[in-house]
């Protein structure tokens, strides 16, 4: 499959844009290849500059669970758009998206629009820490939480895939302040908060940690993190950025009966438009100005067209329940890779929850990142060269989950199945 265009653009792109590309994930050196250029998508499918057509399984990241340009999400913002692009003052939509979100998210009693996933988590730290009064934050190996200062310790992503443990330009002081514990690991959570605990102002997980590739937590982990808040009186943040409305209307806390005291919203409430969200119990969320005291201010937070974006996407989603039917074709997708790599012989571990997954070449299911880090990096490589070959689109990294849309059928997953048992053959 010829990407002549893509290599052109590449090579141009990295004279005016560091690396060529505008965030790291969109790199694909980690899998040995050069980025690939879009040019359109609809549905299940993506084509880039230079005619090609991909099964696509990065769904902007997990942003488009309708798919691409999905018709109620495109004439939303369409019919916003003519209305004006922004304004920089309220409107209804705001509202309205937000009683959404909170029908939703029984634990969220109000909530606060941002621009992106970073700036939510960003924020609801700082509100966690001038609601509590302490300073230190606990984050978990692999799970990332944005590119803000003290949260990029030992964090999963672009990180992960280019196996970068922080970053220059965070200052010791502010690293410091962050405990960084291994996941699904119930008793150095237990043993942090006893000796930190009248420190701890958060502990701040992705429920589902997605960007190792998918990690579900064992059973009974989330459940330590809520007992730890309520001994310690920290603030238990839940980063749904990712698993919000993506394994059910009320993500991670709904299927596992967990409740955060906030969370943290993106990518699908905006219909994959540049949005964030963060929200929880009153009294905590009403400590931020103007009300009171913790300042946090965005311009062009709750812009009409994402707004009016996000109110199409959560609509559908409330009123057809998808759910169901993403489960089947996910789990069709897991047994068809699981029984093409037993056939083969081939060590591989499908890690999934929901619509939401990643192929591990590993012997063992990775509970952390330690084991994550432990999988054929290489071999991803591989798999994801001759997928791309074949018309199928997996995320250019071992680190970063894969996603269905409700657009994918049958057939798409049939494609996949025997773009697999071709690459096995040879």
């Amino acid at each position: 499959m010829a990407r002549n265009l893509s290599r052109k653009a590449y090579e141009k792109a990295i004279r005016s844009i560091p690396g060529g590309v505008n965030s790291p994930a969109r790199t694909f050196t980690s899998v040995g290849a050069e980025p690939v250029f879009a040019s359109s998508a609809g549905g299940a499918y993506l084509y880039d500059i230079d005619g090609n057509k991909y099964v696509d399984f990065i769904q902007s990241w997990g942003a488009n669970i309708l798919g691409h340009a999905h018709p109620s999400l495109t004439g939303a913002i369409r019919a916003a758009a003519e209305k004006g692009i922004s304004f920089g003052l309220s409107t209804p939509p705001e509202t309205e998206l937000a009683e959404l979100v909170k029908k939703a998210f029984p634990s969220i009693d109000s909530m606060r629009m941002v621009n992106s996933g970073t700036e939510a988590v960003m924020s609801a730290v700082r509100l966690a820490r001038g609601y509590t009064g302490k300073n230190k934050i606990v984050k978990f190996e692999g799970g990332y939480h944005g590119h803000s200062d003290c949260l990029l310790a030992k964090a999963g992503s672009g990180l992960a895939t280019f196996g970068i443990p922080g970053s220059p330009g965070v200052p010791d002081a502010i690293a410091s302040e962050t405990l960084v514990l291994p996941y699904n690991d119930p008793g150095a959570v237990k043993d942090t908060v006893k000796k930190h605990g009248d420190d701890i102002a958060c502990i701040l997980a992705e429920p589902i940690p997605a960007n190792m590739g998918v990690v579900p937590p064992e059973n009974g982990f989330l459940e330590v993190l809520r007992e730890a808040c309520n001994e310690s009186g920290s603030v238990l943040i839940f980063d749904e950025v990712i698993t919000g409305f993506r394994v059910a209307p009320g993500g991670a806390q709904q299927l596992f009966g967990v409740r955060p005291d906030l969370t943290t919203l993106g990518k699908i409430i905006g219909g994959g438009l540049p949005v964030g969200a963060f929200g929880g119990r009153r009294e905590i969320m009403d400590c931020l100005a103007p009300g009171g005291l913790v300042y946090q201010a965005g311009t062009l937070s709750g812009n009409p067209v994402v707004v009016s974006a996000g109110i199409a996407v959560l609509k559908y989603l409330l009123e057809n329940s998808p759910y169901e039917k993403l489960e089947l074709l996910a789990g069709e997708l897991e047994e068809g890779l699981k029984t093409a790599f037993k056939k083969a012989g081939k060590e591989a571990v499908i890690n999934r929850v929901g619509s939401m997954f990643t192929v591990f070449f590993s012997h063992s299911q990775p509970a952390n990142y330690s084991h994550a880090r432990s999988a054929e990096v290489a071999e991803y490589g591989k798999f994801f060269s001759a997928m791309l070959d074949a018309g199928i689109l997996f995320p250019p990294s071992q680190f970063e989950a894969s996603f269905l849309s409700t657009q994918h059928s049958p057939g798409d997953i049939e494609a996949v199945l025997t773009a697999v048992e071709a690459w096995l053959r040879k």
